[in-house]
């Protein structure tokens, strides 16, 4: 059993202290990843529920050595520290409170107090509310304070909230804030542990007219930034001075301020409060650059701006493809790190303005506008012999993933048009088909009518090249069905042949011709044209399949289910009828029955007998997905179970897997399952994970080689034996992970090539990594300043490579 799909995006990531590894949140456990390489290395396994942070401890002392130690927060209601060099874990601290954020305020270490004494460790967290008298006010969040050094959660709570917020930690730990409806709370953490208690009582309220959905502090000032739904930003300076002053809690005022104070609203603790404005849909992310001369925002447009603090000039990195959601800095100043809503990690030169790796995970349910639902199919393509699924991608394209390796393999554009945020789309991908041996592609694309006008409906065809998943574009249809919409497309299991239905009232088979070799020796490429159309009683077409050897197409017209020779194109049988019409169709091998699906009011699953031409038998259940086996004649089924048949189990496992023999109505193996709603099913033929051993009939050791997927309506994924109880392993390929090896330089070597000793002579300096000059100096600090080292750093280096040592001669 392998369990994959993870959502690399759910919360942001974390750099390791030298820049080489990414540190990603994916779902139990914690994946690092390789900056260079962007492959998985290892893997920190020990959450029971989903990780919701991971904080890397900065580099150590002397600052030559890199520390590989981080902090990591679950839903469990446990925080852990891990040596993520060797997977190691240290310690586990029961918090017993499910925690939906953390944060460290002082990581590196804690400051002394008045007297020198060094302090505990503490954390921020923010949990569900244990307490009923907060949850009577419909307060169910609540910030935390937790002693990491005794282990001991504070018993007083720092501030309730009407759910559980995101905790945001400026870089040096000076301060913590959350947003909250209209208003920013934030926390300046104490040095002395006996202060720890009345946390709460100091905090400064920032509000606004519009609700908030991110923050940001400045590395080294007192400015934070907030945007909100609109597309704002909001960047307030010298806030918390009256408030955070060195005064005791019980002499101090509130004093009006008696200065002019631009841009604050009402009694708000700040100096000045400027706008900025670009984005047009809510702001998802605030970061400052390092050096604090730049702030960065991302939203639903796909867009990095890059603001100039001082003047509020823009720079942008256009085209990721998707929304933007975290954007999390390096250690090294070339490398930082953009999540996008499309479980894409990207890796961004900021000095470049450049995207120069991606980490692709399994692409996410998007949603579309409302009154384009009805075009969209939750379902997915699968090639079985090769364990690839084939997803629609919200960027208009197809998305070939392994179900076996955990990783993307490649990605094909249905449609190329830039990426639209939801109110815009005019487009829609809405089904997609795929060849028993995964050589031929169909997808069927929907351009929408704007104001009535200009609908149009697109069938294409595609090849597949050389490698798996490189496939180019053959054939394209307009409106194959005239006005009406395609319900169905399916590929004949052995022939180069597709049947696509329609709701117009008739079906159409298509067939490839051959390239032809013309008389002047060129070569005519063969592309796909129709052969036949058939229709009965101009019912509406809702669904087809071929039968395992191809000898019977069935297509569903309405509630009945009619069955022809795809050859001639002659109606050979007509079965039914359904309460409710047919939304879905398959055969099932080694055996002489059809399934069949309906929705509705009365949704019913139903198993027909092809020989008798009558219904086995049925359930009234709705049915979300369905899957036959090929090496037998069983059959899975994902439906959404009641809740009365799920009232002993967990309330996140909403739906069930029924396996089933074709002639028995008593289900083999039943299992639950959670996010069954947009999920799927899938059989794969060859088990890949022993197919180097000797196989015979399809089994390996005497067991069956078949494998069922499970892909649930968040795109995550199992792969197990549905035939073998005792199949509970974890199982990986050998290729899973990718070592580190090759170390590569980052920071000032990335950018400008390694220095020479400070022992080195001039005439040694041909070492340095760009071509010298008769004026070195003039490229040596050329470049931005948020990404240059502080001269603090360069100076040292700098004056002793232009300077020859002279030793000293004693006498």
């Amino acid at each position: 059993m392998i369990q994959g799909g993870k959502n690399l995006v759910y919360r942001p990531p974390a750099f390791s202290g030298d820049g080489k590894r990414l540190l990603v949140c994916t779902g139990n456990t914690v994946s690092i990843y390789g900056t260079s390489t962007g492959l998985l290395i290892t893997e920190l396994v020990g959450h029971t529920a989903t990780v919701t942070s991971v904080i890397v401890l900065p580099v150590a002392a002397p600052a030559s050595k890199i520390a590989s130690y981080c902090w990591t927060s679950s839903l469990d209601g446990t925080i852990r520290y891990w040596d993520f060099s060797s997977s190691q874990l240290i310690k586990t601290l029961e918090v017993n409170h499910s925690i939906y954020s953390m944060v460290i305020p002082n990581i590196s270490g804690p400051p002394a107090d008045d007297n020198g004494e060094k302090g505990d460790l503490y954390a921020l967290i923010s949990a569900d509310s244990s307490k009923s008298s907060a949850q009577q006010r419909g307060l169910s969040g609540q910030i935390l304070v937790y002693n990491l050094t005794k282990s001991v959660l504070l018993k007083n709570t720092v501030s309730e909230t009407l759910k559980p917020e995101t905790l945001v930690g400026s870089y040096s730990g000076e301060f913590v804030g959350i947003v909250t409806a209209r208003r920013l709370l934030i926390w300046k953490p104490p040095r002395k542990n006996t202060d720890w208690v009345n946390l709460g009582k100091f905090r400064v309220r920032l509000h606004h007219t519009k609700s908030f959905t991110t923050l940001a502090f400045h590395p080294s000032e007192r400015i934070v930034a907030g945007g909100d739904i609109t597309g704002r930003i909001l960047i307030w300076r010298g806030f918390g001075k009256r408030r955070f002053a060195k005064q005791s809690l019980t002499s101090r005022r509130d004093v009006e301020n008696e200065e002019e104070r631009p841009g604050v609203r009402g009694n708000d603790d700040a100096e000045s409060c400027a706008t900025w404005h670009w984005h047009s849909t809510e702001v998802k992310f605030l970061s400052f650059s390092s050096d604090g001369a730049y702030l960065y925002s991302g939203g639903g447009e796909g867009v990095l701006v890059a603001w100039q603090l001082d003047t509020g000039k823009k720079t942008f990195l256009p085209r990721f493809g998707s929304a933007l959601r975290y954007f999390v800095d390096s250690p090294d100043p070339s490398l930082s790190s953009i999540s996008s809503a499309d479980n894409q990690i990207h890796l961004v030169n900021l000095q470049a303005m450049k995207v120069l790796k991606s980490i692709p995970g399994i692409k996410l349910p998007f949603a579309i506008p409302e009154i384009y639902e009805g075009l969209w199919s939750n379902g997915f393509a699968v090639v079985s012999s090769a364990g690839l699924v084939a997803l629609r991608t919200e960027n208009y394209g197809v998305q070939f993933y392994s179900l076996l390796h955990d990783r993307e393999i490649t990605q094909v554009v249905v449609c190329n048009r830039n990426y639209q945020t939801n109110d815009d789309v005019t487009v829609v991908v809405s089904l997609l088909a795929l060849s028993g041996d995964g050589s031929e592609m169909s997808t069927v694309e929907v351009r929408l009518p704007e104001e009535g006008i200009g609908g149009l409906v697109c069938l294409k065809f595609w090849e597949c090249g050389s490698h798996s998943g490189d496939f180019a574009l053959s054939t394209v249809i307009y409106d194959p069905h005239g006005d009406a919409g395609i319900s169905a497309v399916a590929f004949h299991p052995t022939r180069s042949m597709v049947v696509s239905s329609s709701y117009g009232g008739n079906f159409k088979i298509w067939i490839r011709s051959m390239d032809i070799q013309k008389k002047d020796g060129s070569l005519q490429k063969g592309g796909w044209r129709c052969q036949s159309i058939g229709t009965y009683k101009k019912n509406p077409m809702t669904a087809a399949a071929f039968s395992a050897d191809g000898s019977v197409l069935a297509v569903a017209a309405g509630f009945v289910i009619t069955l022809w020779n795809p050859n001639t194109n002659t109606l050979v049988a007509v079965m039914g009828e359904t309460p409710e019409p047919i939304v879905a169709l398959s055969f099932i091998p080694n055996a002489e029955h059809l399934l069949s699906v309906s929705r509705g009011s009365n949704p019913q699953l139903s198993v027909w007998n092809l020989s008798k031409l009558s219904l086995s038998w049925a359930y009234a259940l709705c049915a979300e997905a369905m899957a036959c086996d090929m090496n037998s004649s069983k059959f899975a089924v994902l439906v959404l179970a009641p809740a009365k048949v799920l009232s002993g189990v967990s309330s996140h496992r909403d739906g069930l897997i029924l396996l089933f023999e074709a002639e028995d109505a008593v289900p083999i193996a039943t299992w639950c399952v959670k996010k069954a709603k947009g999920g799927g099913l899938a059989f794969l033929q060859e088990d890949h994970f022993t197919k180097t051993e000797n196989t015979t009939n399809g089994k390996i050791d005497g067991k069956s080689s078949t494998r069922l997927v499970y892909l649930n309506g968040d795109h995550e994924y199992i792969v197990f034996n549905p035939f073998n109880s005792g199949d509970d392993t974890t199982s990986k390929p050998h290729d899973w992970y990718h070592p580190l090896e090759n170390e590569e330089p980052f920071g000032y070597k990335a950018m400008y090539g390694k220095l020479p000793d400070s022992t080195d002579k001039r005439e040694n300096l041909e070492t340095v990594a760009f071509e010298l000059t008769d004026k070195p100096w003039e490229t040596l600090f050329s470049g931005s300043s948020h990404v240059l080292p502080p001269l603090s750093k360069l100076c040292h280096v700098f004056l002793a490579s232009l300077l020859e040592k002279k030793k000293e001669v004693t006498t």
